[in-house]
């Protein structure tokens, strides 16, 4: 069974195709990445899967069920989360409350409980709670549990941002350029975090520019120009692809990558 599956998908802004006519498939279990120039069409397509925009024609298909359009609370529900471009933090709370906030579709409550806290909704409070920690541990950040996000360093912010996103338990995680922003040694962390991640079981789909980084943790790679398949493959195969070369890597690219 295939994780997610894309077909014959198109997104028209205007007279713009930002995706044009686009079918692959994600087997469960891997770190499948998506990678293009600029304006390539990679985070419309990421709003597409996430039910951020629907497609304009096309089909999307989450483990074998027909998610075409549905809203992202339907599919984070489902088990699909997803990271963004630019961080989207809450600053005013702790790292541990951003976790937790993340954490909202598998504590089971009501206002009333809360508003009494009742014996049940203090019980689901501490559940959420733990379990935020374990993961703050998890991706490594989790000595800034108890501090306000606005003071974390850029790096940490990104791991919490995935954090929180792993809170809701998804089965297929859609990660849109961890990696930007951060120097060699984050960069090295993130990758790591990706691997641990996909070992623990969950689909993860990845957007990124930093060539070394998906060239080394990715499974399989589409490469999209203008909204459409360039190419899919390794990363062998898609760093030998002379398509790929001329329209997005470069001879230096490709030999860096």
């Amino acid at each position: 069974m295939s994780q997610l599956r894309v077909e014959n998908v198109s997104k028209l802004f205007g007279g713009v195709h930002a995706v044009r006519d686009l079918t692959f498939e994600v087997p469960g279990g891997m770190v499948y990445s998506i990678i293009g120039p600029n304006g390539a069409g990679k985070t419309t397509l990421f709003n597409l899967i996430t039910g951020l925009h629907a497609p304009s024609a096309g089909r999307i298909w989450f483990e074998d069920k027909d998610v075409t359009g549905l809203a992202p609370y339907v599919l984070a529900r489902r088990g699909m989360s997803r990271t963004f471009q630019n961080l989207e933090i809450f600053t005013n709370m702790s790292a541990l409350e951003n976790v937790m906030i993340g954490r909202h579709l598998r504590c089971e409550t009501s206002a009333l409980a809360a508003l009494f806290r009742l014996p049940g909704f203090v019980r689901h409070e501490a559940e959420c709670r733990d379990r935020a920690f374990t993961l703050l541990d998890f991706v490594g950040v989790g000595r800034y549990a108890d501090l306000s996000a606005a003071a974390m360093p850029y790096g940490a912010l990104k791991r919490l941002e995935i954090a929180r996103a792993l809170a809701a338990e998804p089965r297929l995680l859609l990660l849109d350029e961890p990696a930007a922003g951060l120097n060699p040694t984050e960069t090295v962390a993130i990758n790591s975090l990706i691997r641990k991640v996909a070992e623990s079981g969950v689909t993860v789909v990845l957007v990124e520019h930093d060539m070394r980084l998906v060239m080394d943790v990715s499974e399989r790679i589409l490469v999209l120009d203008h909204g459409t398949k360039l190419a899919e493959g390794s990363a062998a195969e898609v760093r030998a692809n002379p398509d790929v070369v001329a329209a997005y890597l470069g001879h230096k690219g490709s030999v860096d990558a």
